[in-house]
């Protein structure tokens, strides 16, 4: 216990020593981690709206005619052939004049006298909800249309195409991030550290003397890049909190991004990228200490 009360007492004592740099390495330190964890929720929720697509994401196969049950069998075979789906609806010309009807709600008497079968028999394909799905889907479209029978084959393909585009060009920018969270986190530390020590070289020399060992003196620039780490990224989160309450509320209206399953990071999340960061920092500390006190 005394020894750690030491290594804190001279730890704090440090952080006082250069407040300036501890200034400027916490700032350095939240604002990276603010950029990550920004592009991080973004893409996170996106993933979480992909999941959510619902019907939206389904294949309509129009077919020349109504297929036989050996026919229908025959299709079922080949489209879990090429790929998994949920399900797989088999629509009839009446089911599909039923839903017109449906649709066009107070409108559906322009219908009167028109034949019930003329809309063409269809097969409503919905494929399993995943990003991989999306990076899949023109080529199940395409193989679709190549089945005996089949006049056309329709999906969301503009609106599909540009989420999956969106969700690559998230991971780049992620990637970016957080390449950035780890090159301005060690090198902020380890430079932040390496002032300190330097500016203290005949104090640590002294307690060289005294017999002092490297891990004694190592100890409390650990514990300060490790505080840094850890109060900088905690700060960094709580401005990404604030800054999502306040996009919250800025569209907040029930026609607006409120229909949308945006949610928070969860817990786990959280510890997991301030504890990340606090490693971070700490290696950073490491690598500065380790070799300014072999020299």
């Amino acid at each position: 216990m005394r020894f750690l009360a030491v290594v804190l007492q001279q730890t704090c004592r440090n952080m006082l020593f250069t407040w300036k740099s501890q200034i400027m390495t916490q700032f350095t330190v939240s604002l990276s981690v603010l950029i990550f964890s920004f592009f991080y929720l973004i893409y996170s929720n996106a993933l979480h709206v992909g999941q959510e697509l619902g019907d939206d994401l389904r294949l309509v196969v129009y077919l020349e005619e109504e297929p036989a049950p050996a026919m229908k069998e025959q299709y079922q075979m080949k489209i879990l052939k090429f790929d998994q789906v949920d399900r797989i609806e088999f629509i009839s010309s009446q089911q599909a004049f039923k839903r017109f009807e449906q649709q066009l709600g107070d409108n559906s008497d322009v219908l009167t006298g028109v034949p019930t079968n003329f809309l063409p028999p269809s097969i409503e394909v919905y494929p399993v909800r995943s990003l991989d799905t999306l990076s899949r889907i023109k080529r199940f479209s395409d193989y679709l249309q190549t089945l005996p029978g089949v006049l056309k084959v329709q999906y969301g393909k503009e609106w599909i195409e540009r989420f999956y585009s969106f969700i690559q060009l998230m991971r780049v920018v992620i990637i970016l991030s957080g390449s950035l969270l780890i090159m301005t986190t060690t090198f902020m530390v380890a430079h932040t550290i390496r002032l300190t020590l330097l500016s203290r070289q005949q104090e640590l020399e002294l307690l060289r003397l005294l017999g002092a060992t490297n891990n004694y003196i190592r100890m409390p620039f650990l514990m300060e890049g490790a505080f840094q780490g850890l109060l900088g990224s905690s700060c960094g989160i709580i401005a990404l909190l604030l800054l999502f309450n306040w996009i919250n509320l800025q569209f907040a209206g029930p026609t607006t991004l409120a229909t949308l399953p945006f949610s928070f990071f969860s817990w786990q999340v959280i510890l997991s990228i301030i504890g990340s960061a606090t490693l971070l920092c700490a290696a950073g500390s490491f690598s500065t200490t380790r070799r300014i006190l072999q020299l």
